[in-house]
């Protein structure tokens, strides 16, 4: 797929998700133009392939790839939602707090189900009963990561597809100091959600500021995509009248995120609206459009480097920042090496060994950004 195919497959996909998220029917002799099969390798970049179809089948369009991809959009939410319901009954239960994140909360302000795909089912929970959430999903088949009891969240996966991630924390290591402290106490700003023993919920606002919190952490590292964009769109649809803006500016600030956050709500508002809009951000939307879901090394290596002053110092501490890293990190990546210092000096080494092993493809993307990240700068100058 060419730079230029792909460009014109993105606004094929904005155009069929405005529709879609709208309740509009795509217009037939625009649909009848789209290269589907660039269309949907471009929404599948993006994890919107599910509304796509919605909106492709609402118009008529009967397209193998979409067809299927709708039907595996609504039978992977419907069984997430269904598992995550088990989870939380049993967390009530025993006693556990609890708080459902991200796309679990936002699935319900889509109009369809299957529209907003997750990946995975994020839960914030009680970080003082990690054993007991253990017993519990153990009992439920699920299998836990290598990483227990480490990090901000540990995750848990069982056959076909099922991945939950249990944060103890909203943010940790490596993230915006000011965001993580921001949120280091989080439970007391929570509400108790009707219904439950010990589930919770953030306040509209809250919710708001830790999505675009959230967003801005992807945003400022390997990038985020389309699917973000739409997120905040379906949010603001959803609340924009009832939010207390003031509260949420006066957050934002807090967070020094405010910027981001104006540019964010515009560039969304703009491209999922279905109206005829002026001035669009470009340079915030070329990142969004190629950084796809999950971002791109080329991505964090800029903003990384760029992060420690750019030039060729700033590749220099760059560098040095991948072979030396925080105890932190080495506590919750490599607990071997932090439970016995005397390793430390054969950490780099063994980095370095099981990268070619295990992830070779990565580590040559990493340095190739890296090498070109001058002559990115420069053309920018």
């Amino acid at each position: 797929m060419t730079a230029e195919e792909y460009r014109t497959a993105v606004y094929d996909v904005i155009y069929l998700a405005s529709c879609a998220i709208n309740g509009k029917k795509p217009d037939i002799d625009r649909t009848g133009k789209m290269d589907l099969s660039l269309v949907f390798k471009t929404a599948q970049r993006h994890l919107l392939d599910g509304i796509t179809a919605a909106a492709l089948q609402s118009a008529g369009i009967r397209d193998t790839q979409f067809t299927q991809a709708w039907a595996k959009a609504v039978r992977r939410t419907a069984s997430f939602n269904e598992e995550r319901t088990a989870i939380l009954s049993e967390m009530d239960k025993a006693g556990i707090w609890y708080m459902p994140l991200k796309g679990c909360v936002l699935q319900d302000m889509y109009p369809g189900i299957g529209m907003r795909q997750m990946a995975d089912n994020d839960i914030l929970f009680d970080d003082s009963r990690t054993g007991d959430l253990r017993k519990i999903m153990e009992s439920r088949g699920f299998e836990v990561g290598k990483n227990f009891g480490l990090g901000v969240h540990d995750t848990y996966t069982k056959p076909p597809f099922f991945n939950f991630e249990m944060h103890r924390a909203l943010f940790g290591t490596g993230h915006d100091r000011r965001i993580v402290e921001y949120y280091k106490d989080i439970k007391s700003r929570l509400l108790r959600t009707e219904g439950t023993e010990c589930g919770y919920h953030m306040s509209d606002e809250d919710l708001y500021v830790y999505l675009i919190a959230h967003e801005y952490k992807h945003y400022s590292n390997a990038g985020t995509g389309l699917r973000s964009l739409l997120d905040t769109y379906v949010f603001l649809r959803e609340k924009v009248d009832s939010l207390d803006r003031g509260y949420i500016n006066a957050e934002l600030e807090k967070l020094r995120i405010s910027e981001f956050e104006e540019k964010n709500r515009r560039l969304s508002m703009q491209l999922f609206s279905g109206e005829e809009t002026d001035g669009l951000d470009d340079e915030m939307l070329e990142y969004v459009i190629s950084s796809g879901t999950y971002g791109t090394v080329q991505n964090r290596v800029k903003n990384k480097v760029g992060g420690y002053g750019g030039g060729s110092w700033g590749k220099i501490r760059y560098a040095l920042s991948r072979v030396f890293l925080p105890l932190e990190t080495v506590r919750t990546g490599f607990p071997v090496f932090y439970k016995y210092p005397v390793l430390l000096p054969f950490l780099p080494l063994f980095r370095l060994f099981r990268g070619l092993i295990r992830h070779s493809g990565r580590l040559k993307s990493e340095l190739k950004a890296l090498g070109s990240y001058k002559e990115d700068q420069d053309n920018k100058e």
